[in-house]
């Protein structure tokens, strides 16, 4: 299998340059529907919302084979305008190479998994090879783990499988899936969930004139009591037996806390709030969950309050499942050892494509520690074999006419 390694950096390079910040992904959408149409492929356009849509392309098979998707989101996780990144060339819309790496804004997370998809398929297509079953590439806005919460409003809040989910609901399913996330190229056979919640505690609105001997009512000052108590929850959830999947522990962290009005000091808030983001297993329904951590904030001082605003479950495929086997043999062939598993903490969507009847697994590239000079990069060789694994599974998978 002849991987074309310069067509597949000049591709992956221009997605680079398509800025695809979450909430406006349309512009990498077009490149990939003009892409994938070039090709051959015949390709469903599926506007999401106004300025972000989702691809869905299939390549057609013989009939007989099983369906395969490769699925990969066009959001970035940055827009590279964040001031502390603005100096990070690696985070930046402008591709450049060095040291056998491609750097630049979103290719590590996932555009270099969307290029490796087109060079599988224009590999396969080279080589003349015709498939049984049909090849699926989704190509999906909206999965970056955000969540619109208070003021935080529109598009670019709106994350965590949006695009997978209005995926699902319109066409795009398969017998199976696989997800190129950097996964250090290995199998990563499940992955936590998430839990997102908001505690609230109220206070009095006081005027700093008037505050003498009312410490006790400042929203701010109760909440450190409720974080002191936060912490010494944090390990009964991490190290709960229930709480943990296939050797790894679930963690929470302190996300963020919001209290009182920087303009006007002279006033004590009204309240304050504590955002926790509490990894759940697969295992665990979030519903057991949910009522798990709103059992936590009613002990807590102060009448705290709970909003949860994100319950995003984790995902699993089973270790013998035909897929596992298939990525199994054609890492193998191209790496020349067997790749080793993994569980992650962090979201994927296959979330919503595994609820949806489609088995996922994810599985992608290396990236490497982020340079934190230069910033998001990937290594061009793992590039070129992880392409070159993605056309032997769908051979395998699929079946050859």
């Amino acid at each position: 299998m002849k991987v074309d390694r310069e067509r597949l950096v000049e591709w992956a390079s221009t997605a680079i340059g398509t800025p695809s910040f979450t909430g406006d992904e349309q512009a990498m959408a077009e490149l990939m529907a003009q892409t994938l149409d070039a090709m051959g492929l015949h390709v469903q356009w599926q506007q999401v919302e106004e300025g972000r849509a989702n691809v869905l392309a299939t390549r057609a098979g013989a009939g007989g084979g099983k369906s395969l998707m490769f699925n990969g989101h066009m959001d970035t996780s940055y827009s590279g305008r964040e001031p502390w990144l603005r100096s990070v060339p690696g985070f930046q819309p402008q591709p450049f190479e060095r040291d056998g790496r491609l750097y630049g804004l979103g290719i590590s997370n996932m555009k270099g998994a969307l290029a490796c998809y087109v060079e599988a398929l224009r590999a396969l297509a080279d080589e003349g090879v015709r498939l049984r079953g049909d090849v699926l590439v989704a190509a999906v806005c909206g999965e970056i783990e955000k969540a619109q919460q208070g003021d935080a409003q529109g598009a670019q809040y709106r994350g965590y499988a949006a695009g997978s989910r209005h995926l699902v609901t319109h066409g795009g399913v398969a017998d199976m899936c696989l997800l190129g996330e950097p996964t250090e190229g290995k199998l990563v056979l499940g992955h936590f969930g998430s839990l997102w919640v908001r505690i609230r505690v109220h206070g009095g609105f006081i005027h700093t004139a008037f505050s003498e001997g009312r410490r006790g009512e400042n929203s701010i000052l109760r909440m450190h009591e409720v974080l002191a108590a936060v912490q010494k929850w944090l390990p009964t959830w991490e190290d709960d037996p229930s709480n943990s999947y296939r050797g790894a522990k679930a963690i929470v962290n302190v996300g963020a806390i919001q209290g009182g009005f920087g303009w006007r000091v002279s006033r004590t808030p009204h309240h304050t709030d504590l955002f926790l983001d509490v990894r759940v297993p697969p295992t665990k329904p979030m519903a057991v969950a949910r009522a798990e951590v709103l059992e936590m904030v009613r002990g807590l001082p102060h009448e705290a309050e709970a909003e949860i605003y994100v319950t995003a479950p984790g995902a699993e495929i089973d270790e013998g499942h035909e897929l596992v086997r298939a990525v199994d043999a054609a890492h193998e062939q191209v790496f020349g050892a067997k790749p080793e598993r993994d569980v992650t903490r962090w979201f994927s969507d296959a979330s919503a494509l595994t609820r949806y009847g489609v088995p996922t697994l994810n599985y992608g590239t290396s990236t490497g520690l982020m340079d934190v000079e230069l910033g998001e990069n990937l290594e061009i060789d793992g590039l070129v074999k992880t392409a070159e694994v993605y056309a032997r599974v769908a051979m395998e998978v699929c079946g050859v006419a």
